[in-house]
């Protein structure tokens, strides 16, 4: 039976701008045994064309209908639920504006008449950015989406912070939580990569992940078979204290060759 196999990337299948040992054999074996594949990143700060030509450069051979970040789901949303009168005020790098403007997404002139606010991971994040967002919240009642909700990103030198940052920047302002996160570990995200892009029951979907509060908490929470790897930022003792445990867990995607629990459900 066809299975789908849902692959977090920084921690799971590289750190930084190294492949991570057997990434590429996992994931040629899976497609070997005609398995579908996605890459799913929560990162908003490459768009999905750099990331194919960094797995392509790493070794790893897949196409740009495989790779979905949280700034394509961020702007198909956008696009579905704005109106004609709406505008965005976003907070973010470049790779998410090309998104938003590639789906012709109208961004706002004027923060105090945005009618969303979309945060993203900003690494020149600065207090008048926070300042239109609360504005436009503020005066206008925007809607705040943000694009994942993680708290750092793994790197080889160690942790960076990452969205979660801006969103309790927002937050620590308003008072009130975030609308809507587009990315892991959202319905909404789980339910467009397995019903859109895999095109299979949930229950046939693994999803391959380095973070319980987003990978596995997806996968665990949407119906999705769920495999923890200890390469990115969990360790064993943080998901003996977590309420999302995975089915499996592997010390790295090599061990997705070997396992017997998991090849099995081949």
């Amino acid at each position: 039976m066809v299975k789908g196999f849902i692959f977090d990337l920084d921690g799971t299948i590289y750190l930084d701008n190294d492949l991570i040992d057997g990434a590429m054999e996992a994931i040629d074996y899976l497609r070997q045994e005609g398995h579908r594949i996605v890459f799913f990143t929560n990162k908003s700060i490459s768009t999905r064309e750099e990331y194919l030509a960094k797995l392509t450069k790493l070794g790893i051979k897949t196409k740009l209908d495989e790779i979905i970040n949280s700034n394509y789901i961020t702007a198909n949303y956008l696009k579905q639920n704005m109106i004609s009168t709406d505008s965005v005020y976003v907070i973010g790098e470049a790779a998410l504006f090309e998104e938003l403007k590639l789906a012709n997404i109208k961004l706002a002139d004027d923060p105090a008449m945005a009618t969303y606010v979309v945060l993203g991971w900003d690494r020149q994040f600065t207090y008048e950015k926070l300042n239109n967002a609360y504005k436009a919240w503020a005066k206008n009642g925007a809607i705040i989406l943000a694009t994942n909700p993680d708290r750092t990103c793994p790197t080889a030198d160690g942790q960076l912070p990452d969205c979660a940052a801006m969103i309790g920047a927002l937050e620590g302002a308003t008072g009130q939580p975030i609308d809507h996160i587009m990315g892991k570990p959202s319905k909404l995200a789980a339910d467009f990569v397995v019903k859109d892009i895999l095109q299979l029951e949930p229950e046939h979907c693994f999803m391959v992940g380095d973070r319980l509060e987003t990978d596995i908490k997806m996968g665990y929470e949407n119906k999705l078979q769920t495999v923890l790897v200890l390469t990115g930022i969990t360790t064993i003792d943080m998901v003996k204290g977590s309420s999302y445990k995975p089915d499996f867990i592997l010390e790295s995607i090599k061990d997705m060759t070997d396992i017997k629990e998991i090849t099995k459900t081949f």
